[in-house]
């Protein structure tokens, strides 16, 4: 019963996001309180919330400070120089230009944090797609897949298998190098293709379905505007703050959310001293600080409700046991091939820690290695499914960063994402990474 509800829970979650017929906030706070109900839950359900919402509020307390930082240092120029630098590299090319996101995405993503990679990566680069007009969602889609892609020793999938099977993570990781690399590949490829698809769009000036475009061709009043807020004297003391705020959060010396607490009152008063001008600069940005805050607090009530109630743990058992003798031997193919998709089902840590050890053990019992199907899963479940599922704060940072609407992150980036994932369980199965 558990199970089925869970289930049905989140599969409910996803129709109302990508069918636009909820907002995301609404859909995440009011479908885990009916299944609550439902499950017989009604009086523990406020604690769930609870314990939900104070797991998250870190979180949602990081990004909330980070937007306003990273909205400040744009107002002052510090990217500026940085789309410029971009612009004279690839030039004004989208092919190029998806490329060099791809690029940047990866570099930046090389600290294994998916939140620092677009919370660098977007807000950088959101100005020149809207500068030549290009579509978000090749913005928001090709930094997701060059992050996805990436599952190096030290990112979270990676550590949560070798925790959960109790082998070394380079047993697990050694092997997928050349995968990964053909993964990586195919990245650059989708990349360079959306940036082509993109050319002949603006050559004829069609706006595809669904399609979130900046604007090409900026007013000089808004010029102006914006060349007021500038500080060109202040840039390398903008860009070592900058540095600061980064290198400290990736070297793990205060939590996140008090730096970037700090950060962004330095950056007020260095750029802006005047209180008032202070005030204008929080409620430039206070929206998407705010929509990014209620939407994270409400993923938070979702999760703690599926998570205190047991109908997330309920999930990851059923599906284990459910599985017929007959495809235990192919294990390892059939979990590549769903770890993307599971990645809309399974938060890491029940998918890893509850669901990949019975997986293992039932490989194991067919005579397959029990680390075959934790590369498996390494294909997909929260790597390249990270930026697209409901579960996972990054994904609703990388669509409120990108000012794209959620569920048309959802339809443009998944089918992307799961071809990424796909193209790597070829690989892994040409290479010997996983047995057939």
């Amino acid at each position: 019963m558990l199970a089925f509800v869970g289930a049905l829970t989140i599969l409910s979650l996803l129709a109302l996001i990508l069918s636009n017929r909820v907002s995301p906030l609404a859909a995440l706070i009011l479908v885990p309180i009916v299944a609550a109900v439902v499950v017989g839950q009604v009086a523990p359900m406020p604690g769930y919330i609870t314990a939900g919402v104070a797991k998250i509020a870190p979180v949602t307390g990081m990004f909330v400070f980070a937007i306003l930082f990273f909205g400040i240092m744009t107002d002052a120029g510090l990217l500026a120089p940085l789309v410029g630098l971009v612009l004279r590299l690839v030039g004004e090319r989208p092919s190029r230009i998806t490329i060099g996101t791809a690029l940047l995405a990866l570099l930046i993503h090389l600290d294994g944090s998916g939140a620092v990679c677009f919370l660098i990566t977007i807000p950088a680069l959101r100005p020149l797609y809207d500068r030549l007009g290009m579509d978000r969602r090749v913005l928001a889609c090709t930094a997701s897949m060059a992050a996805g892609v990436n599952f190096l020793p030290w990112t979270g999938p990676t550590l949560r298998a070798a925790a959960a099977l109790k082998v070394p993570v380079s047993t697990l990781f050694t092997p997928m190098i050349a995968v990964q690399a053909i993964g990586l590949a195919f990245v650059f490829a989708a990349a360079w293709w959306l940036g082509r698809r993109e050319e002949r769009r603006l050559a004829v000036g069609l706006v595809p379905t669904g399609a979130v475009v900046g604007t090409a061709h900026v007013e000089a009043e808004t010029e102006a505007h914006d060349a007021a807020l500038r500080r060109p004297r202040l840039l390398w003391l903008n860009a070592a703050l900058t540095l600061v705020v980064v290198g400290t959060m990736i070297a793990g010396i205060a939590e996140p959310v008090v730096i970037f607490m700090l950060g962004t009152a330095l950056a007020l008063i260095v750029n802006y001293p005047d209180a008032a001008e202070q005030r204008r600069r929080i409620d430039a940005h206070a929206r998407a600080a705010l929509m990014m805050a209620g939407i994270l607090l409400a993923a938070g009530a979702f999760t703690g409700i599926m998570t205190g109630s047991g109908m997330l743990g309920a999930i990851a058992t059923t599906t284990a046991s459910h599985i017929p003798a007959s495809l235990g031997a192919h294990l390892p193919v059939i979990v590549g091939v769903a770890s993307m998709p599971l990645s809309l089902l399974f938060d890491p840590d029940s998918f890893y820690f509850g669901v990949l050890p019975v997986l293992a053990h039932v490989s194991d019992a067919f005579g397959t290695p029990d680390v075959a199907v934790a590369r498996a899963a390494l294909l997909g479940q929260m790597t390249t499914g990270f930026p697209v599922s409901p579960l996972t704060p990054a994904t609703f940072l990388v669509a409120g960063l990108s000012g794209v609407d959620l569920g048309a992150h959802q339809r443009f980036s998944i089918p992307w994402l799961l071809a990424a994932s796909l193209v790597m369980v070829a690989a892994a199965l040409l290479l010997g990474a996983i047995p057939l």
